[in-house]
């Protein structure tokens, strides 16, 4: 069983392809010149549907918008623009020949809550160009059907060029409004939709610490400072019973500096800032219960931002491999492709791993394509497991040290 996230959307193309060349026009009517003719001829009710559909939807959502119902209302008549553009798509696919990629789907979240999807919705520019597409459509709808419908009666001996030139400009429209956006739109509309996902995780993230000291540390120590002042009370009474609660008090400091220590490691370690992701993973390794194989092949240090959400997630998945794997051993490997930076994890467990698992893995995926990186679950049934992550590589300059610091070619534990 295999599963992939990947936050990067296929850039579409916008021109037709070379193969969907037409030949040129001719006196005699080939069946590329009768779907030119049909597509003319369906030009007027096409666009008067579109037409009608903008107007009403323009004006009621916009008539609509000192109320509570307005903005909505006009952000489902931009989601129904889209469908709109779709099957004008289709038809100039059809009948034209003009092969236009779709564009991505708006980068919608469950997660990302009602106010942000309404906003994006209404900003959106496919919407938007789908509905200039339809008001230019109607009167240009019109004066088609028109010429195709005189010259089929009176000019049929020339109608094919007619044809020919009348549809280009279709063609031109489709491609020039009907297109993916380019790829700054789309990029922008990706990271707005990933920067929601990294506020909850911070969020997240803090209250689990909050969570942590108050469950843990902080109890502790509270504990720690009443059997303190009861030891000072019997100090004078009662030596024996005042020095076994010191000596209680004692080991309670311990287990609290543990908890502290351990907290300090979740939040980051200093190993990591210090020496590295190499350090850091082993220390990770060396905690697993089943014997685990490191090799880290980097010349240089990334960025601490990427450094850091590298070891988190191996961290995470070694857990994982502790508790549910069922493994005898485990491995992973680090190393830089290019401008990417790759993270293998694998077990020889009894497999089943999955995204939706309830292992931590989804919001590992979710934290990587937030950062435009990759997760990749391959866990048949019976084994073995391979994780693959992918983090885009950032040198690690200004306040993450000099950049191109040396690093040993490949070491493995």
């Amino acid at each position: 069983m295999t599963e992939r996230l990947s936050t990067s959307s296929p850039a579409g193309t916008t021109g037709a392809a070379t193969g969907d060349r037409l030949p040129p026009a001719r006196l005699a009517y080939d069946r590329h010149t009768w779907k030119e003719i049909a597509h003319l001829l369906a030009n007027l009710p096409a666009a008067l549907i579109g037409f009608v559909y903008v107007v009403v939807m323009l004006a009621v959502g916009v008539g609509l918008t000192v109320t509570v119902v307005g903005l909505p209302l006009l952000a489902a008549g931009l989601v129904g623009a889209r469908q709109s553009g779709k099957l004008e798509r289709a038809r100039a696919r059809a009948l034209l020949g003009v092969r236009v990629d779709e564009p991505s789907p708006l980068p919608l979240r469950s997660r990302s809550g009602f106010l942000a999807q309404l906003w994006m919705s209404l900003k959106d520019p496919v919407g938007w160009r789908t509905v200039l597409y339809d008001f230019i459509r109607f009167p240009w709808g019109v004066f088609t059907f028109c010429v195709t419908l005189t010259s089929l009666l009176v000019l049929w001996p020339v109608l094919p060029f007619i044809a020919r030139g009348l549809t280009n400009v279709d063609r031109a429209m489709v491609r020039g409004l009907l297109s993916p956006s380019d790829g700054l739109e789309r990029r922008i509309a990706e990271l707005e939709s990933d920067r929601g996902i990294v506020v909850d995780t911070a969020a997240a993230d803090l209250r689990r610490i909050e969570r942590d000291l108050h469950d843990g540390a902080q109890a502790r120590l509270v504990n720690l400072a009443m059997g303190l002042g009861l030891a000072k009370e019997k100090l004078l009474e009662d030596p024996d019973t005042a020095a076994a609660m010191v000596d209680e008090a004692h080991g309670e400091v311990k287990l609290a500096l543990q908890e502290l220590r351990d907290l300090a490691r979740g939040i980051h370690p200093a190993v990591l800032t210090d020496r590295g992701l190499d350090a850091a993973l082993s220390s990770v390794a060396s905690r697993c219960t089943v014997p685990v194989q490191v090799t880290v092949d980097l010349a240089e240090r990334p960025a601490a931002a990427i450094e850091g959400i590298a070891y988190f997630t191996v961290s995470e998945l070694l857990q994982n491999v502790s508790k549910h794997s069922g493994a005898r051993s485990a491995s992973v490997e680090v190393w830089r492709t290019s401008d990417r930076l790759l993270i293998q994890v694998g077990d020889d467990g009894h497999g089943g791993a999955r995204l939706d698992g309830g292992t931590g893995m989804k919001g590992l995926a979710d934290r990587l394509s937030a950062v435009d990186g990759l997760f990749v679950v391959d866990s048949p049934e019976g084994g073995p497991t391979t994780i693959t992550a992918e983090l885009p590589w950032r040198d690690r300059t200004g306040a993450d040290g000099a950049a191109g610091t040396s690093r040993p070619p490949a070491r493995s534990h």
